[in-house]
């Protein structure tokens, strides 16, 4: 946001810029295409490639596809929708697996130079070898292997010679080291697995912090941007660029954020997709990007939601309502205002003759006065929320009840004459007549009611969708985390009667429904049936709960 002050890595970069350290700055958005993106990977997309453009640098987009047995081509599309909605065109689109050769070839170079050594310990006993920060780890018994020995076992491991998990590559440090990431960590192990760009022509894949650091280094990004789980990893990183004596990226952590009431691990977003807790990655109370664009946010409450959350070294967890407050304040200023009645009564205009209707303006959207009026139609009989009558109402109810007089947006003032019951005790119908100019006049009226013309009216769906979990932290609750899964995270309202003039609402168009709050047109509406997906409330109603 604009006016705000510098974060750290803004510091850093403006002070490298000042140095003559770089020309310009390369940044890189790297992520794993093993599932769909959500808000928090949108800070760092947000990071990076805000960096990039504030200082006049590039930004990449690249796939960390090293693991086939998680990644796919959907995920890899998906990401790429997801960079282009938030608003962001990447400089260069790489994968990983480009690298695949050059990567291998690094790695020949650490075996020549005495630095890497093909191991049979299994991944158990690799672990059972580490020791921990009190005790050193013990070297394998295969640590000492020549470089003739290591060069070979290492080219029969990528012809495929070995089983998965038969040997593995690690690099030769120091098993004493007070980081125990830098105890002899794994740079390549086996899978024969198919992976999505490359086939099967590997059997043998980099581990995470092999490629990471050397791709980075081949893309010459001068400010490689991690979340702070990585700061241990930075000495590997930094270990391997040096041996390999190859371009000097440097990596930089900052702290995630971490969304009240939802989960941002990708195992159990998985999971909650697997186990039909949810419609798919982009059911609407999912955090991924693709979810909240499909419930109605928009790309500027996204980065505007980053942008007040800001950038610091320390982990912290953020309310939900701040990310609603910033699709709340972005849409009141867009979307247009419509009328729509979600739980409907009939209310009859006694003083109107029966079958016509008049036309009334209503504005389109107060804060755009260039989004000028619409027509609505208006006749004797209309729908009214439930809510918007009792027969007993208290004493600062400002709604309609008998002999009480209301404002109809829009089209006049009414005056309760009475009402009918059906058998069960339920009000069926409220009797009004519309006050004169004259009668007007003579009341004062303290409440504005919605409503929907019958006769000309259109049905919808509406699905009112909530907070996803009960508890703000699902993930550090007792026992499983699907427990605390909010079980009225959805309400589907099966026929709710809406303005005509929204029949012709498009896939993604949002609105606000007066007095009832923003929704958007959902994916799954149709010619014959509009579905609307409620994107978030006219106020913070959760707080209240």
């Amino acid at each position: 946001m604009e006016g705000q002050a510098n974060n750290f890595l803004e510091d850093i970069i403006e002070k490298h810029l000042e140095e003559g350290k770089y020309d310009s700055i390369q940044t890189r958005f790297p992520p794993e295409p093993n599932g769909y993106l959500h808000i928090g990977h949108a800070a760092s997309i947000c990071l990076n490639f805000g960096l990039a453009k504030k200082y006049g640098g590039k930004c990449n987009l690249r796939f960390d596809d090293t693991n086939p047995l998680a990644e796919e081509t959907e995920y890899v599309e998906s990401i790429q929708e997801d960079v282009k909605w938030l608003g962001f065109q990447w400089d260069q689109l790489f994968f990983t697996s480009d690298y695949f050769e050059t990567l291998y070839g690094y790695a020949v170079d650490l075996i020549k130079k005495g630095l890497a050594y093909v191991d049979d310990l299994s991944a158990e006993e690799i672990a059972a070898t580490k020791g921990n920060m009190e005790k050193p780890g013990v070297e394998s018994p295969h640590r000492n292997r020549s470089i003739e020995e290591n060069l070979q076992l290492f080219a029969n491991m990528r012809a495929g010679k070995y089983q998965d998990g038969e040997k593995v590559l690690r690099a030769k440090i120091d098993m004493s080291h007070p980081n125990l990431l830098m105890r002899d960590p794994l740079l390549y192990r086996i899978k024969h697995a198919h992976h999505h760009r490359t086939g099967d022509k590997w059997c043998i894949y980099p581990m995470y912090d092999f490629a990471h650091g050397q791709s980075d280094s081949i893309e010459k990004v001068t400010h490689s941007i991690c979340t702070l789980e990585f700061i241990h990893h930075r000495p590997l990183y930094d270990w391997l660029i040096d041996k390999l004596e190859i371009y000097p990226s440097h990596q930089y952590e900052f702290a995630r954020r971490n969304l009240d009431y939802t989960v941002m691990s990708k195992r159990r977003l998985l999971q909650l997709v697997n186990e039909k807790h949810v419609s798919g990655w982009d059911d609407p109370r999912m955090p991924t990007v693709s979810g909240l664009r499909r419930r109605g946010y928009t790309p500027k409450s996204i980065r505007d939601f980053v942008a007040s959350m800001g950038i610091s070294k320390r982990e912290n967890s953020v309310d939900m309502g701040l990310l609603e407050s910033c699709l709340r304040n972005d849409l009141n200023k867009e979307a247009l205002r419509r009328m729509a009645v979600l739980d409907p009564v009939k209310l009859i205009i006694t003083n109107l003759p029966d079958g016509q209707n008049e036309m009334v303006s209503s504005e389109n959207n107060p804060e755009k006065p260039e989004t000028g009026d619409r027509k609505i139609p208006f006749g004797r009989e209309v729908w009214i929320e439930r809510e918007d009558f009792m027969e007993e109402p208290p004493k600062k109810y400002f709604r309609l009840g008998p002999d009480r007089v209301v404002r109809l947006k829009s089209a006049g003032i009414i005056r309760c004459t009475g009402f009918k019951k059906d058998e069960k005790g339920e009000i069926e119908e409220i009797y009004c007549e519309l006050l004169t100019d004259e009668q007007v006049g003579e009341v004062k009226v303290k409440g504005t009611i919605h409503w929907v013309n019958v006769s000309t009216a259109k049905t919808a769906e509406i699905r009112l969708y909530d907070r996803l979990f009960t508890v703000a932290d699902p993930a550090k609750q007792e026992g499983d985390f699907k427990e605390y899964i909010n079980p009225d995270s959805l309400v589907t309202i099966h026929t709710a009667y809406i303005e005509p003039c929204l029949a012709e609402a498009q896939v993604g168009d949002s609105f606000q429904f007066l007095r009832k709050g923003y929704f958007c047109v959902d994916k799954d509406s149709s010619e014959k049936k509009l579905i609307f997906n409620r994107s978030v409330g006219l106020k913070d109603a959760w707080v209240n709960k």
